[in-house]
């Protein structure tokens, strides 16, 4: 009989001819990854590449959430206590999941129905087909815990319409499906009512042709509103304000704008800029900045070599002060050092982008993909 922790319980498979349904089974955790989901995901999605009988992935939560991102609260603990090689296994063989998924030979479709964030985009975001609901609602929050955006998410945040990711990216802004789909992060938005018929139709399609599988999602799907409000409706002030090539210019330009006009979402993306760790700005605006020219595995190479940097604490310890304000004691008040943007040097941002001076630490050596469809042929 399974143990209660074991990854037969946290990841469920459910299988109906040729597609395999993988659920995240950690509700009450929001299904937060554990270094033992990651372990199991990777298992399972490199041993489906090599059966035939199986065609088609479908991926999805258990509960209200899809999965609120990686389980830091072990990564923190292990520094706590003086390892720091903890998050590195971690990490590394999360990124390795993140790189197998956006290289996939055969069709990934996510239902992100609730919340997912941070390693839940990662999850899912460089799959084929992204499914929205009503209920989805999407953050990279990771520059208020003293972190960055990583899980290759340089690459899928930088390729979103205008500087939109470095909106996102930077200031954890919420968006909901209709944002989602509209700024290519989702593929489709389809009400939740819909989604055990669509999973119903999904399983008794024919599923070697990936126009025939899209075209089965359509028949589910609708073209939600974005809401008046919404920040995506003002993409060229978007654009004008996050082009900078600097944080302290993005900021400057938005209080400008903040001047101009009466607008709840500069406001907001003010407070968060200024809530969130400095240098974790710093780092998140280059690697978005980078990922652009980059493909998938460069980025998360690279993001790899970032979150090393991070989790050693070498040149900031924002990774340890923001669990501990955000997640653990939860008074939101980190005491971020460098406590101010004009703090950081150039040349110590440049040293979370060097390889890690430590004798035993290696970068991230990603799996050999072959076989792949045009659409994981073009993320190389």
């Amino acid at each position: 009989m399974a143990s209660p922790n074991s990854s037969n319980d946290q990841v469920l498979v459910e299988g109906k001819l040729f597609v395999r349904k993988l659920i995240l089974n950690r509700p009450k955790q929001l299904n937060a990854l554990s270094y033992t989901m990651i372990s199991r995901l990777l298992e399972l999605f490199l041993a489906y590449e090599e059966d035939p009988h199986v065609k088609l992935i479908i991926l999805k939560g258990m509960g209200r959430a899809f999965c609120a991102g990686g389980d830091v609260t072990a990564v923190v603990h292990h520094i706590r206590e003086g390892n720091w090689r903890f998050g590195a296994n971690f990490f590394r063989k999360e990124f390795t999941l993140n790189y197998v998924m956006a290289a996939y030979s055969k069709t990934q479709v996510s239902f992100l129905n609730g919340i997912v964030m941070g390693g839940g985009a990662g999850a899912s975001i460089h799959g084929r087909f992204r499914v929205v609901t009503e209920n989805t609602v999407f953050a990279m929050p990771e520059t208020a815990l003293g972190l960055f955006p990583d899980v290759g998410a340089s690459y899928f945040l930088s390729r979103l319409p205008g500087f939109f990711g470095e909106y996102v990216g930077l200031t954890g802004a919420r968006l909901d499906g209709a944002e989602m789909l509209a700024c290519g992060l989702a593929t489709h938005f389809v009400h939740s009512t819909k989604l055990p018929l669509l999973e119903e139709a999904l399983c008794g399609a024919d599923l070697n042709d990936l126009v025939n599988i899209s075209a089965i999602i359509e028949k589910y799907a609708d073209q939600p509103e974005v809401k008046e409000k919404s920040a995506y409706r003002r993409l060229d002030i978007i654009d004008r304000c996050f082009y900078h090539r600097t944080v302290e210019e993005i900021l400057s330009a938005l209080e400008k704008e903040a001047i101009k006009r009466n607008d709840e979402w500069i406001s907001a993306a003010i407070q968060s800029l200024k809530k969130a760790s400095p240098m974790s700005l710093k780092i998140t605006l280059r690697s978005i900045r980078e990922g652009r020219l980059q493909g998938v595995g460069q980025c998360l190479a690279r993001e790899y070599r970032m979150v090393c940097h991070v989790i050693r604490g070498e040149i900031s310890r924002d990774f340890i002060e923001g669990c501990r304000a955000i997640l653990l004691d939860k008074d939101k008040n980190p005491k971020w050092e460098p406590s101010s943007l004009e703090k950081i040097s150039d040349d110590m941002v440049d040293c979370y982008f060097r390889k890690v001076d430590d004798e035993d630490w290696e970068d991230l050596k990603l799996p050999a993909r072959s076989n792949l469809p045009p659409f994981a042929l073009a993320k190389l």
